[in-house]
């Protein structure tokens, strides 16, 4: 057989193999459910967050009208309703029927809440009261024209100018950036140790023995990893593709467009990722025969894996276009995750994609011609855990 012919083998019977178990079917839908429970979690919380529920006694039901429209104003929604006994309004707050409940006069509104008054319709509430206020000296005045002042104040705003442009979308590109990094990193740490382990369980069984008898080390080594890495992408694919679908159906996202094109940016440096780090993995994993010993080797990759992880939850919430972030989106091991999640939020620029590009494509060649190396002087090599000296030959 042709050396392509016998990489594609080795690759067809790892998807097959891994696509047919029950774990990766169930692991797929598990983390779908999650991720759309979380989503329709979010779109409710929103919804409720911009709604309440207010009762009004006494001479407040007749700020019915006007509190309605003013909280519109602040793009909240209210749902008021009539209460005739105090206490009874006080109860509805208690069991959590009412948000607020208003009482007293106009120029007096005391209002109960449960535990804290929504920002948006205390603002409100004080707008409202002010503007009564103002209505009832103006007559007492017998100021002439009072609705047309009140127009007028009502109408008066205060004109801010911006240094920098602020982004209305920063929230929405944010959160799809962190969900896009937390699924990089769950993916590529998931399928860079089952790489592994394949290594170890077939070294451990002697099964190697048998499949070098017929195909070349470095021919086994990347069939391996090119159907471990397929697995992964429709696993990663089916999750992002849902979960995008059901964040814009329940307007949890309104980018539509960003959010697709992080999505494909995000496919792109699993590839990119899974290549850099697979062979690693591989090379590492035959240094032992014994899954025992395996995770004492998978240490440190795992380590620089969560590293860059943990630097890109931290970096692209504070400051994701600073110097120090740039520079670490540029180099491996750390592009693969900082780098989609810069892109996510607009804020990398082309020459840098590029860059980070090239880089890593460069560190995938060198780590797969020094894995190859190691994969193919140790996986033979049985009994004690081989050093990396001896691996490497030198």
């Amino acid at each position: 057989m042709t050396p392509t012919r016998t990489v594609f083998l080795v690759a067809r019977r790892e998807l097959n193999t891994r696509l047919r178990t029950r774990s990766f079917a169930i692991g797929t839908v598990v983390t779908i459910l999650v991720l759309a429970g979380y989503l329709l979690l979010q779109a409710s919380l929103a919804e409720d967050a911009d709604r309440s529920k207010v009762g009004l006694s006494g001479q407040a039901t007749g700020l019915a009208a006007p509190l309605t429209a003013t909280a519109k104003q602040l793009g909240h929604t209210v749902e008021v309703s009539d209460v005739k006994d105090p206490s009874e309004g006080e109860r509805m707050v208690r069991d959590g029927d009412l948000d607020a409940f208003v009482s007293g006069t106009a120029d007096r509104l005391r209002v109960t809440v449960r535990s804290e008054l929504d920002e948006n319709l205390h603002k409100a509430m004080n707008a409202l009261a002010q503007q009564q206020v103002l209505e009832a000296q103006l007559l007492a005045a017998e100021v002439p024209n009072t609705r047309e002042i009140l127009e007028n104040a009502a109408r008066a705003h205060v004109q801010v100018d911006t240094l920098e442009r602020v982004d209305p979308q920063k929230d929405q590109r944010l959160a799809v950036a962190l969900v896009l990094i937390v699924l990089l990193y769950m993916s590529l740490l998931l399928y860079g140790t089952m790489v592994a382990q394949g290594v170890v369980e077939e070294k451990a069984s002697r099964v190697v023995e048998i499949l070098l008898a017929t195909v070349r080390p470095w021919q086994l080594l990347l069939g391996k990893v090119i159907g471990l890495g397929i697995v992964g992408l429709i696993q990663f694919t089916l999750i992002g593709v849902t979960g995008l679908a059901v964040a814009l159906a329940t307007d949890v996202l309104t980018i539509d467009g960003a959010a697709t094109g992080a999505l494909v940016w995000g496919l792109i440096w699993y590839v990119l990722g899974y290549f850099l780090f697979a062979t690693v993995f591989a090379s590492v994993g035959s240094l032992v025969s014994r899954q025992e010993d395996a995770q004492s080797v998978l240490t440190p990759i795992t380590l620089v894996v969560a590293v860059a992880f943990v630097l890109g939850l931290s970096l692209l919430t504070r400051s994701a276009d600073d110097g120090v972030t740039v520079v670490l989106s540029l180099v491996p091991p750390f592009s693969p995750i900082l780098m989609p999640g810069r892109i996510a939020l607009g804020v990398a620029s082309g020459w840098e994609i590029a860059l980070s590009v090239i880089l890593t494509v460069t560190a995938i060649a060198a780590l797969t011609w020094l894995g190859g190396r190691v994969y193919r002087n140790a996986v033979l090599r049985t009994g004690s855990r081989v050093r990396l000296r001896d691996a490497l030959g030198v």
